[in-house]
C-alpha cells in the first residue's frame, strides 16, 4: 500500500511541477518580446535550482544510501543516456535555437516536442525517484524546486513558437503541455525504486547525471551566449540558494 501511495504521489507531484510551465507562458499574453538579459537571468535561475536539486536532493542521499561508487556509476550512466538520446533523436533546441541529432524532414514543431521530451524527462524522473524512495519531504522539496525552474522554461518554450507564427493560445497550450512529459519520468522513477528498493541510490544518481547533462550541455551555454554572463551567473546563484533553502525546510 505504501509503495502504491508513493508512486501516486510521484505522479501527482511531477504532474504539478510540469504544469508550472503553463504559468511561465502567461507573459506572452501581453508581450512577444522578453529582453535577452531577463531571459538569461531567468534561465540562470532555473539552472541554479537544478544544480542544487542535483547536489542536495539526489547526489547526497545517493552517497549516503549506496556509497560513492554506486553514485558515480549512476551519474555516469545517466549522463551517457542523455548524451545518446541527444545524438539519436532529431530535435530542435529552444534554448540553443538550432537543430540537433539526425537530420529529419519532420516539421519544426515536432522537433520542438522531441527537444522538450529530452529536456523534461530527467526532471520528472528525479521527482519520481525522490517519492519512490519513501522520503516524502525530499520528494516535496524536489517537486517545488522543479516547478519553480519550469516557470522560465515555459516562457522559453512559448516565445519561439510565437516567432514560428503560432497563435498566442496555441503557443501557451504547447508550452503548458510540454511539462506533461515529466509525469512519465515520475511514474517510471517512482515505480522502479518502489519495486526494487536496492536500486534507489543508482536511480537517484542516474537522475542527477541526466540533469547535470542538461544543465551543462544546454541551459548554461545558452545563458552565456548573448553578453549577459554576469547576470546569468547571479541567476544561477539565486536559484541555487532558493533550492538549498527548500531542501532544508523540507528536510
Amino acid at each position: 500500500m505504501f509503495g502504491e501511495n508513493t508512486v501516486l504521489l510521484g505522479i501527482v507531484a511531477s504532474s504539478l511541477a510540469g504544469l508550472a510551465t503553463g504559468i511561465g507562458t502567461l507573459p506572452v499574453l501581453i508581450t512577444r518580446n522578453i529582453s535577452d538579459k531577463m531571459m538569461d537571468a531567468m534561465l540562470g535561475f532555473a539552472a541554479g535550482i537544478m544544480l542544487a536539486a542535483t547536489s542536495f536532493s539526489l547526489i547526497v542521499p545517493a552517497i549516503e544510501i549506496g556509497g560513492v561508487w554506486i553514485t558515480v556509476a549512476g551519474m555516469a550512466v545517466g549522463a551517457l543516456f542523455l548524451d545518446r538520446i541527444d545524438k539519436w533523436v532529431p530535435h530542435y533546441h529552444f534554448f540553443g535555437g538550432g537543430p540537433e541529432g539526425p537530420s529529419s524532414t519532420l516539421r519544426k514543431a515536432w522537433l520542438f516536442v522531441f527537444a522538450i521530451t529530452i529536456h523534461n524527462f530527467p526532471e520528472g524522473l528525479a521527482v519520481g525517484v525522490g517519492f519512490g524512495g519513501g522520503d516524502i519531504a525530499a520528494g516535496t522539496a524536489l517537486a517545488i524546486g522543479i516547478g519553480l525552474q519550469n516557470i522560465p522554461e515555459g516562457l522559453a518554450v512559448a516565445l519561439p513558437l510565437l516567432r514560428e507564427k503560432y497563435s498566442k493560445p496555441k503557443a501557451m497550450l504547447i508550452g503548458t503541455l510540454s511539462g506533461l512529459v515529466e509525469p512519465i519520468g515520475g511514474v517510471i522513477g517512482a515505480a522502479a525504486v518502489t519495486i526494487a528498493k536496492p536500486i534507489l541510490p543508482f536511480g537517484l544518481a542516474f537522475a542527477a547525471g541526466a540533469m547535470l547533462f542538461v544543465i551543462s550541455d544546454e541551459i548554461i551555454p545558452e545563458t552565456h551566449s548573448r553578453g549577459f554572463e554576469r547576470t546569468a551567473t547571479f541567476g544561477v546563484i539565486i536559484g541555487f540558494l532558493v533550492m538549498m533553502i527548500l531542501d532544508n525546510l523540507f528536510g
